[in-house]
């Protein structure tokens, strides 16, 4: 995944908050895109869209809540943190119990605002290397052959090229062909780089019909 600058969606009807919040966030080297309304920022959402959303809880016409649920439904994983007002906290709490990342409440210290929506940002790009690194892997699982998949579980697990071609009634060099051919497709030099991301349990899925 490639790094991005911190960026913050400001998405609020109140131009005045609006101003204020980009300046503050400015002072800490932080860029920001402000948004008069919800229906603008989902307008402007895309794939590539990146950062942080501080949304408005009460806005005219789209809601934060109602904002919030559309994107549930594009299935974005932006984190969302909440500007609230005492009155709106029944509704954050109920925002947080459905993915929300943060409410904050008005009035705000500006530091632990900008501390805040920081550290949102980083345990989000955490996250997403984390996925990134996830489907990397998944989609090299999904070029082993049912027999890779077996001799590559078997090794893991400790057991010798012997010891397997003898549990796979097969040679030991077609042993040694599968082993390699699977460390090179799971871009593994060696067996223990390989246990460093892998269970040998998931090799045991059935994925594909049983090669030779």
């Amino acid at each position: 995944m490639t790094k991005h600058a911190p960026l913050v969606h400001i998405v609020d009807d109140d131009p005045a908050i609006r101003d204020a919040l980009s300046w503050l966030f400015a002072t800490r080297q932080v860029n920001t895109e402000r948004w008069e309304c919800g229906e603008a920022f989902l307008n402007a959402l895309g794939p590539q869209t990146q950062g942080c959303i501080l949304l408005d809880i009460r806005m005219d016409g789209l809601s934060g809540l109602e904002v919030f649920e559309q994107l549930r439904q594009r299935q974005s994983c932006l984190p969302v943190i909440f500007l609230t007002g005492h009155g709106d906290l029944p509704l954050a709490v109920t925002a947080l119990k459905q993915g929300a990342a943060d409410f904050i409440e008005k009035p705000f210290n500006d530091n632990d605002l900008v501390d805040r929506v920081l550290e949102v940002l980083r345990n989000y790009e955490a996250s997403q290397k984390a996925r990134d690194h996830e489907q990397a892997l998944e989609q090299r699982l999904d070029t082993l052959s049912q027999r890779e998949r077996e001799v590559l579980a078997l090794a893991l697990e400790g057991r010798l090229n012997k010891q397997i071609a003898q549990d796979l009634n097969i040679t030991m060099r077609t042993v040694e062909v599968h082993r390699a051919r699977a460390l090179e497709k799971m871009q593994a030099r060696t067996l223990i780089e390989l246990a460093r991301l892998l269970d040998p349990a998931r090799l045991r899925e059935d994925r594909n019909p049983p090669g030779p």
